[in-house]
């Protein structure tokens, strides 16, 4: 059996090299928990899990720590599920964790569909398929007879998506009283992603709400979404550099109720990216001034709301950390596709822990209600994953 190899070549702590080396049979091992990992994605696909209610999503994975026998097992004051598979050692701490949350309300039907070559469902990728690696770990560790030194901290982190801010893992970051050496964020795509460095960003809310007893002689006399359309175009309007990168993305707009009623209210999201820190406060200034600027020359209620703050930061390419994810990578014949994110590694970030953002598979429609995932590169990313954890526990990803 392939897995027996991979018993073989994992008692103690191996060296970088034996790690490269088992990769291909540890993935070919990773096929017999097919069962595993499907069961537990369908079940934790199918609770619906939106921000701020993910309590549900979160209590099976809990109960799902319990029945592989972990320790230090909880939720904490942000509603996050946490369990340690404890090292041998247990000298150090790796931190891994995939968000609960989805974009989805509860409104929408969450049921899971399982066909031979993929799975099909709202959040499947982001990130039920994350949490099922969390739920499915402790059993595959034991599968492949793999005994880690550190401790191994699971994490189900709530309130990351939108207006949540990644709150969950900035409280358990800013409170836990386990050191944290480094950490592994799991999302279920793209397999090949790597990230490990975050880009400045500015997200927020422009609303508009003109008042039942407003002069209609005025600018908002064609109603809120008029006052909108006018503060998009000034925010084109702003001038951006190519270098550092920088740019305004305009990311939805909503208003109005039917064809013939004024608008009362209209609002915009956006997001403002850059590289450099001062070009986000630039545009954050600018913002500022555009909807005072309208909400004066309107007379309607226009304002803004800052829902998420990124700074830039993170470690560099040539990191023992990244460019031995890289190598494991290669060693899977996975095609690295290095790009900066704004999700946990953020939180990593601010809080000076060497960090990497890896995904599990294959999938398509992102963030639809028939978003959907392959099953078959589910074992090439396992390997992938399994094979970091190993190179940071070993000591191989520590900076020189």
């Amino acid at each position: 059996m392939e897995a027996e190899k991979v018993k073989k070549l994992s008692n103690g702590l191996p060296t970088m090299e034996e790690i490269l080396q088992q990769l291909p049979d540890m993935q070919n091992g990773l096929e017999e928990m097919r069962e595993v990992v499907l069961a537990n994605l369908v079940m934790l696909g199918e609770i619906p899990s939106p921000t701020f209610q993910e309590a549900d999503r979160v209590q099976f994975l809990v109960n799902r720590f319990s029945e592989c026998g972990l320790a230090s097992i909880s939720t904490d004051e942000a509603g996050n599920g946490l369990a340690v598979h404890p090292g041998t050692k247990g000298d150090r701490n790796i931190l891994l964790v995939a968000h609960t949350d989805t974009v989805f309300p509860r409104t929408v039907d969450h049921s899971m569909s399982v066909e031979k070559e993929c799975v099909t469902g709202p959040g499947v990728a982001d990130n039920s398929l994350g949490v099922a690696v969390l739920a499915s770990l402790p059993t595959i560790l034991e599968h492949l007879n793999i005994n880690l030194s550190s401790n191994l901290i699971l994490m189900g982190a709530t309130r990351s998506l939108g207006r949540g801010n990644l709150s969950g893992l900035r409280f358990f970051l800013s409170n836990s009283e386990m050191p944290v050496h480094c950490g592994v964020c799991v999302e279920g795509m793209e397999l090949g992603r790597l990230s490990f460095n975050s880009i400045g960003m500015i997200r927020g809310e422009i609303q508009c709400e003109v008042p039942e007893n407003y002069d209609w002689t005025g600018i908002a006399a064609s109603g809120a979404i008029s006052v909108i359309n006018e503060t998009i175009n000034q925010i084109c309007a702003i001038p951006l550099p190519k270098k550092p990168y920088s740019t305004i993305i305009l990311g939805s707009v909503e208003g109005g109720n039917s064809f013939n009623t004024i608008a009362t209210e209209a609002r915009l999201r956006f997001e403002a990216r850059s590289d450099s820190v001062e070009i986000v406060a630039q545009i954050d200034e600018l913002l500022n001034d555009i909807v005072a600027e309208m909400k004066y020359r309107s007379k309607a209620k226009v304002t803004l709301e800052t829902l998420a703050l990124r700074q830039p930061g993170g470690i560099g390419f040539r990191h023992p950390l990244v460019r031995n994810v890289r190598n494991i990578m290669q060693a899977l014949d996975i095609q690295p596709h290095v790009s900066p994110s704004l999700s946990e590694l953020s939180a990593f970030i601010d809080h000076k822990i060497p960090a990497v953002t890896i995904g599990i598979t294959h999938g398509e429609r992102h963030n639809q209600e028939d978003e959907s995932i392959q099953i078959e590169p589910i074992y090439k990313g396992l390997a992938q994953l399994i094979g970091s954890l190993m190179a940071i526990d070993g000591g191989y990803c520590d900076k020189d």
